[in-house]
């Protein structure tokens, strides 16, 4: 049995007021959830629902404004903590610029463990190691600002497991990519998870990336509304949508071949599953 790797307990979290005497604006309102050591959660909602929100809190980015954050046992708001905290759960954010600290990839990526006072021969050996697990062992010896975007986001994941955390929270890190970056970071965080048992925690606004998570979770308004497998939320397409949410493009066919009297299933959710349902309809009219 998976044992927990964070949970969060009547997490409410309010950003101050943005001017003397004006109203805090609340993201968060009693938020509980428990996420298991080797699981791939994806995190979805519109803008606004408390998603990054969220995300920030589990490596104590953000503290909780009441209740609790426990990664592995953990309280973020214990600030002896917080470095070791910081080293279970490692955060990659939506700019992989904002990450990228050197001039040379291989110095980057040895950035994180020479902060936390890592020999220098284990370093080198994290860091070919972490290049090698993102696919990017070849560009060792190049300048990050030159590399695609994926290929930098690659460079910052690589950065955070070489201080080899049991938890990844990607805060929409795929969402200034185009659809080729995309695929090579979600690539990436899949094998780590299926390889390294890495936790990895994805908050995203593509539907499509949440189609091979063991579990989704659906905020909205700073609420959990959904909580369940892939197919389980998402054949909840009006609810989704009324959340002002879209659904991945194989379940948005099925639903429409649905509304057009067609049996087919709203779970069949990769695009394998979605043909053989669609072929297996037709065939039977």
């Amino acid at each position: 049995m998976m044992s927990t790797m964070l949970e969060t307990k009547q997490l409410r979290y309010a950003y101050p007021a943005a001017e003397e005497g004006g109203a805090e604006s609340v993201a968060l309102r009693g938020v509980e959830l428990t996420v298991r050591r080797g699981s791939f959660v994806v995190v979805l909602g519109h803008n606004g629902s408390g998603k990054s929100t969220l995300a920030k809190t589990f490596n104590a980015v953000l503290l909780p404004t009441a209740g609790q954050v426990l990664v592995e046992g953990m309280d973020t708001r214990e600030e002896p903590l917080l470095l070791k905290i910081r080293q279970r759960v490692g955060m990659v954010f939506q700019n992989p610029d904002n990450q990228i600290v050197a001039n040379v990839v291989e110095e980057d990526v040895a950035f994180g463990p020479e902060n936390l006072g890592v020999p220098t021969e284990e370093i080198q050996t994290r860091v070919d190691r972490a290049l090698g697990d993102v696919g990017m062992s070849e560009f060792v010896r190049h300048a990050p600002h030159l590399l695609s975007g994926g290929q930098k986001q690659r460079i910052a994941i690589a950065g955070v497991i070489a201080m080899e955390p049991d938890c990844i929270v990607l805060d929409e890190a795929t969402a200034m990519l185009d659809p080729m970056g995309r695929e090579e970071v979600l690539s990436t965080v899949h094998a780590l998870n299926r390889d390294k048992g890495i936790t990895v925690i994805l908050i995203t606004h593509h539907m499509n990336e949440a189609v091979d998570a063991d579990r989704v979770i659906v905020m909205d308004d700073g609420r959990v509304a959904m909580d369940g497998t892939p197919r389980e939320v998402f054949v909840r397409v009006d609810e989704l949508r009324g959340m002002g949410l879209t659904v991945p493009d194989t379940v948005a066919l099925l639903y429409a071949l649905r509304q057009e009297g067609v049996d087919v299933p709203l779970d069949a959710l990769s695009v394998e599953a979605c043909a053989d349902a669609v072929q297996a309809a037709f065939s039977a009219n």
